[in-house]
């Protein structure tokens, strides 16, 4: 969370500032590519960047507080999703590996690879738990846990009453839970 820096950095992106727009991109993108992983799996980057899209041309129309703006930012994220997932029911493609192609992710210098090797192997491992949800209880999971959204703007995304979404995300988070004890894994808060 920015905290009180969110209303400058918005009224500097407002003004056309590609810093302060990067800097909402940095607070942001790693949680909405986690949502976008679960919900548009391997389009998830596609549908990041038609979000952020969204988002720049038409930040100057936006009203509220951090709180809103995550929300709205989710919103988008998930219209997004449901648009790509239409298109490609008209026109399916066909992904190409990026190691094929020559094109693979490099490293970061400094960065040890074995512990970015784990760490991405365990949120990968977590998102697919999590995927496999049942969809209410995954939307309401990934809004809850993932975008860090209170019930009420969780509610208002998926369509839902809160005290629903509060149940779903209960509902996922116990499965979830009985998951990981069922292969012998351990639940850290």
């Amino acid at each position: 969370m920015m905290g009180t820096s969110f209303p400058t950095v918005l009224e500097r992106t407002r003004d056309g500032d590609a810093s302060a727009f990067a800097v909402l991109w940095h607070e942001y993108q790693p949680s909405l590519l986690r949502y976008l992983r679960v919900t548009a799996s391997d389009a998830a980057e596609d549908v990041a960047s038609e979000t952020w899209a969204a988002v720049a041309t038409s930040i100057a129309r936006f009203d509220g507080d951090e709180t809103a703006f995550r929300a709205w930012l989710f919103t988008v994220a998930r219209r997004r999703a449901i648009d790509h997932f239409r298109r490609e029911a008209r026109r399916p493609s066909i992904p190409v590996d990026p190691v094929a192609l020559g094109c693979a992710p490099i490293a970061a210098s400094g960065v040890d690879p074995g512990d970015t090797a784990v760490s991405r192997i365990e949120t990968e491992a977590a998102l697919e738990l999590i995927a496999e949800l049942p969809p209410g209880q995954r939307d309401a999971v990934m809004l809850r846990a993932i975008a860090g959204l209170d019930v009420a703007h969780a509610a208002a995304i998926m369509g839902k009453r809160p005290g629903t979404v509060r149940v779903l995300a209960h509902r996922g988070l116990r499965t979830l839970a009985r998951q990981l004890s069922e292969e012998g894994r351990t639940v850290t808060p």
